[in-house]
């Protein structure tokens, strides 16, 4: 085990092989093709091969082929391994020193408490998927949630097919604006129990480091914006997008958080990743 704890340890500390590393654990438990990481991380693809090559020499990244195309995924029974050894073999198990706050057991086994959570949706631009997604999360989740959303870019607009498609819907578009996720960074803002992500492309971007360190799911959907053809198959697409959206949120809403550790809740997230 100390050679492949090594050889793990040494894969990682290049800095390219940890950023798509890191990118396939924040799409996880999704799996992203070779084209789509090479261009989210301006890597040229004869040398994502041989970083992907050697990150799956090591256990740490599965590869599946769909037809003509290859897919990548962060290999969790690796990845645990090597977790496992750093803590138990080599921090001897010290949860007082070698766990992050030093306070939390590894097995996370509290259940969280049963109140009000703060939950943050993020996509690209804050105009459609996370806006749809604060909205229904309002809704059906009234008073157990704050709920906020915001987008990676510098600034944005609502899109007005996502507009019209909530009021449609009856959701009360009032409070809704485009935000940056630079406004929830830093002091004052709120501590989040939850961060979703609802785009591919926010999820390969390498966001802040939230305090609390949330429970975290990619729910990633295409662009609805992007959508072409007459106005009414654009609005179709937003019809679609909201409609897996409310599938998901009702089924994260219904879940039950006083009985649920933090783990328990991380792994329900990621199954409702794949509700359609």
């Amino acid at each position: 085990m100390e050679i492949e704890l090594a050889n793990r340890l040494s894969v990682l500390g290049h800095p390219q092989r940890l950023a798509v590393f890191r990118l396939l654990m924040r799409r996880y438990p999704g799996r992203v093709s070779a084209g789509e990481l090479s261009a989210a991380l301006g890597i040229k693809s004869s040398t994502l091969s041989s970083y992907l090559s050697a990150l799956m020499q090591a256990d740490l990244v599965s590869q599946t082929r769909e037809g003509t195309w290859l897919y990548y995924q962060a290999g969790m029974e690796g990845i645990r391994n090597t977790m496992d050894a750093l803590f138990l073999d080599c921090c001897r198990g010290r949860a007082d020193l070698c766990w992050p706050d030093r306070t939390t057991a590894p097995q996370e086994t509290q259940p969280m408490q049963d109140t009000a959570f703060n939950v943050l949706f993020i996509c690209s631009g804050n105009s459609a998927r996370s806006i749809l997604a604060e909205s229904l999360l309002r809704e059906l989740g009234g008073a157990r949630f704050n709920v906020f959303s915001a987008g990676t870019k510098p600034s944005s607009e609502l899109n007005p097919f996502a507009v019209e498609v909530l009021q449609s819907k009856g959701h009360d578009v009032t409070p809704l604006r485009a935000k940056n996720v630079q406004e929830y960074t830093g002091d004052g803002a709120p501590e989040f129990d939850f961060v979703f992500t609802v785009c591919d492309a926010a999820a390969n971007e390498d966001c802040p480091a939230w305090d609390g360190q949330p429970v975290s799911g990619h729910w990633g959907l295409p662009d609805p914006v992007k959508a072409e053809g007459t106005e009414a198959e654009k609005s179709l697409a937003f019809q679609r997008t909201y409609g897996i959206l409310r599938n998901r949120i009702a089924a994260f809403a219904a879940l039950p958080f006083g009985e649920l550790d933090r783990i328990s809740l991380q792994h329900a997230v990621d199954e409702i990743a794949e509700t359609a």
